[in-house]
């Protein structure tokens, strides 16, 4: 499709769009700031070991990683490497296809995430969702879902299989 046969954004629509880049952006931002100042974990640290925390056995082959946290398998072969070097993380060989590698988190690891969880959890609240009315907050989670599930349906990275999907990404009713 050539593109002047896509129909810009309505007036609406940019307005909406240019409103979650800022947000997107400056969070992004105010939340790598504090991680790395409390904890001396970057966001892309916390996201993984967060993803790695949250599933039994808190171990996940590299390529499901790549899926669950919307990154491709490269970028988180390259930072899993550099987290073990940190101790935070393993690499090992796939508990369930041997031609796979598995990142596996570490005790370590468990303890930095469970040590650096409240300040972030912290900043969450106090730059989201303290400055949104407690009636926008369900609409708001409605609305993401179906945006993420937009993006599963029409982007480029693999679909996370169903057992590790994210917490709150299953279907509303």
């Amino acid at each position: 499709m050539s593109r002047s046969s896509v129909s810009p954004l309505s007036g609406e629509q940019q307005e909406a769009w240019l409103a979650y880049m800022r947000v997107m952006l400056r969070l992004n931002y105010e939340m790598n700031r504090q991680l790395q100042t409390d904890s001396d974990l970057s966001l892309a640290d916390y996201d993984v070991l967060n993803a790695l925390a949250d599933v039994p056995g808190g171990r996940l082959q590299v390529t499901v990683l790549a899926a669950r946290i919307g990154w491709e398998r490269s970028r988180v072969s390259h930072h899993v490497r550099r987290m073990g070097g940190r101790g935070l993380v393993e690499l090992g060989s796939s508990a369930t296809d041997r031609r796979a590698t598995d990142a596996v988190l570490t005790a370590a690891g468990r303890e930095v995430l469970t040590a650096a969880t409240p300040g972030h959890a912290d900043v969450v609240r106090r730059m989201f969702f303290d400055g949104v009315d407690d009636d926008l907050v369900a609409p708001l989670h409605r609305a993401l879902v179906q945006i993420h599930e937009q993006v599963l349906a029409e982007g480029t990275l693999p679909r996370p299989d169903e057992q590790h999907r994210l917490p709150g990404l299953q279907d509303l009713a």
